[in-house]
């Protein structure tokens, strides 16, 4: 691989810099760097540059993006929305390959260079949406890291065989195991956790649990799920998507579930969503909580709304935690760059010598105007390679 020499550009932490790549790899950065070798070099012109965007929370499969309109006529209840996903799903034999291909690629273009995304795994579809996942993460290998989660989006225990499913696609290539609403949905929390534990404890691999329960009973179910990764070790290895109950709760009641979460290395995945009190990002991140910023679904059956813009949900989650200090619009960032990184597991993460070469670069003075303006992203280098220019693949 020829390496790369990108001159003059800014880390919002002083002047300007010099970043030479090697091997898809950060071999140095600093002031007027000397290359002797022949390499391919670019003139950052002053821009800023900001490490590979990282999206934790979305649902390649499911979307719509560059399809024609879906009229959205479902009723506003989960189980509703679950039911009528499935349902359209199956009528029109969605496309998951080349849905999610579409929307991995926009994410690219955007730069999103790291990427962890839920893959519906039911007794209607079986693996199907999740091969189609699988091609995708194929595709785009060398340019984007993305790691596939099996999720019962339906449940497991009211629809027998799932569990045997769930266990085939981690045979077949995912990463990780899903779960939801322990209570709400599946109706019996301990039974639902004791099979998802036992799953991801025979399989080695981490869990991703979409809890959208809210007050008492999302602080139940959360207790539960830190009850069984204290018991089982599994620190660093569980996150938990959505969480709404921390938002919602007492803040004494919060803060002992926080400092649990932080003991345990339990990240948090949140969507700042407009609709329902949301966790605290300020009092997570205080507590010692990773927190991890995501889309959810894009353009799907679920919601028309939604961009596979990583800078523009870090805005959103500014905006939802009324962040308006260059400080704190840094901490919004951080959730969809470092933080995110970190709480998804994604290694050799940033700007620096050695981690791997995930390069943005935008026309912004600081961190905080990249955030609220969300500019056009000049150049996105992945793994070492220029993958586009002016927010266009190349």
């Amino acid at each position: 691989m020829k390496s790369l020499l990108i001159r003059n550009v800014r880390t919002g932490a002083g002047g300007p810099l010099d970043v030479l790549v090697e091997d898809g790899r950060i071999a140095r950065l600093g002031a007027a760097i000397d290359v002797q070798n022949a390499c391919c070099i670019e003139d950052g012109a002053g821009l800023l540059v900001l490490p590979g965007l990282v999206e934790g929370h979305t649902h390649l499969d499911k979307t719509l993006w560059g399809m024609p309109w879906y009229h959205n006529a479902v009723a506003p209840q989960l189980i509703e929305r679950i039911g009528n996903e499935r349902r359209w799903r199956a009528a029109t034999r969605h496309d998951a390959g080349a849905q999610s291909l579409a929307l991995a690629r926009a994410f690219l273009a955007a730069g999103t260079t790291r990427l962890r995304t839920h893959v519906d795994i039911d007794t209607d579809a079986a693996l199907r949406h999740l091969h189609g996942v699988l091609a995708t993460r194929e595709t785009l290998r060398g340019q984007m890291e993305i790691q596939i989660v099996a999720f019962p989006q339906s449940g497991v225990l009211k629809r027998p065989g799932t569990d045997v499913l769930l266990a085939e696609a981690l045979r077949a290539g995912a990463d990780l195991l899903g779960g939801l609403d322990p209570c709400a949905i599946e109706g019996d929390a301990v039974q639902v956790l004791d099979l998802l534990f036992g799953l991801a404890e025979r399989h080695g691999c981490g869990l991703d649990l979409h809890l959208h329960e809210r007050s008492t009973m999302g602080a139940y179910s959360l207790d539960l799920i830190l009850q069984r990764t204290a018991a089982l070790q599994m620190q660093g290895k569980v996150a938990i998507s959505h969480g709404f109950c921390l938002g919602d709760l007492a803040e004494r009641e919060r803060d002992a579930l926080l400092a649990r979460m932080a003991e345990l290395d339990v990240a948090l995945v949140t969507t700042a969503p407009a609709s329902v009190a949301v966790p605290p990002v300020a009092a997570c991140r205080a507590a010692g909580v990773t927190v991890v910023g995501g889309n959810d679904g894009i353009r799907d059956t679920w919601t028309p709304y939604g961009t596979p813009d990583m800078l523009e949900r870090a805005m959103l989650i500014g905006l939802r935690n009324d962040f308006r200090r260059d400080d704190e619009l840094a901490i919004a960032l951080d959730c969809v760059t470092h933080s995110a990184a970190r709480g998804c597991g994604f290694a050799d993460y940033g700007l620096r010598p050695g981690a791997r070469a995930d390069l943005v670069l935008v026309d912004a003075q600081t961190l905080a105007e990249a955030v609220v303006a969300r500019p056009v992203r000049k150049l996105v280098v992945a793994g070492g390679r220029i993958v586009a220019r002016e927010g266009r693949l190349v």
